[in-house]
């Protein structure tokens, strides 16, 4: 039998070899998404995953973990601008949403992997719902102490607030429900982000009251 050949030099750098992975697995789900069918997009033998990356598990992890890169420390050093709870979470759940709107495919690989219990929506929870959970819970404490958000399961709070996000995948059904508009991939994403998390934080954070 001949030694396995070893794979020849890679034409693509490490982070276009990862957001390659990213847009296959966000466009076929993790369990449609062969190995082969990677090393065909990569251009690369079909060998190469195993070699390099030791298996399609971590292979997958490799790409969650390049998408969210600074993902949490942007988070992180924006809540810190801010002492109001009040400002915190609007700009908290904003910066969420433009990010959200700018990262597509990540967001449809979240969207797909929160439908299912697996060991990949653990490591989808560990490195990012749960650092951004924690990172707000404070705020929205006190924002429900102070009466200002209704007293609700996390869960439900969860939804509220992220489950809108994951709706800026979803391009092909905006542009159905609005078909006279310009293709929702043109329009400024920005633009639709913020009107999107105005419109959540109207109904779940609304104006104060003026005495």
């Amino acid at each position: 039998m001949e030694p396995r050949r070893k794979n020849a030099a890679v034409q693509l750098d490490e982070s276009e070899i990862l957001r390659r992975g990213l847009d296959t697995f966000a466009e076929l789900g993790y369990d449609a998404t062969t190995v082969r069918e990677l090393a065909r997009r990569l251009g690369v033998s079909h060998n190469f995953i195993n070699d390099r990356y030791g298996s399609k598990a971590s292979f997958w992890r490799a790409v969650v973990d390049f998408a969210l890169t600074d993902v949490q420390a942007e988070r992180d050093a924006l809540l810190a601008r801010y002492r109001d709870d009040d400002e915190r979470l609007r700009n908290a759940v904003g910066q969420l949403y433009r990010t959200t709107a700018h990262a597509s495919q990540l967001n449809r690989l979240i969207a797909d992997e929160s439908t299912r219990d697996s060991d990949r929506l653990d490591y989808l929870h560990q490195r990012f719902v749960q650092p951004f959970w924690d990172s707000i819970t404070p705020t929205i404490t006190a924002l429900v102490e102070a009466g200002r958000i209704p007293r609700v399961a996390p869960h439900i709070l969860y939804f509220a607030i992220v489950g809108p996000a994951l709706a800026l995948t979803q391009d092909p059904i905006a542009d159905r429900l609005d078909p006279a508009a310009p293709p929702t991939a043109s329009r400024d994403r920005n633009a639709m982000a913020d009107a999107l998390s105005a419109m959540v934080l109207h109904g779940l954070l609304p104006p104060a009251q003026r005495t």
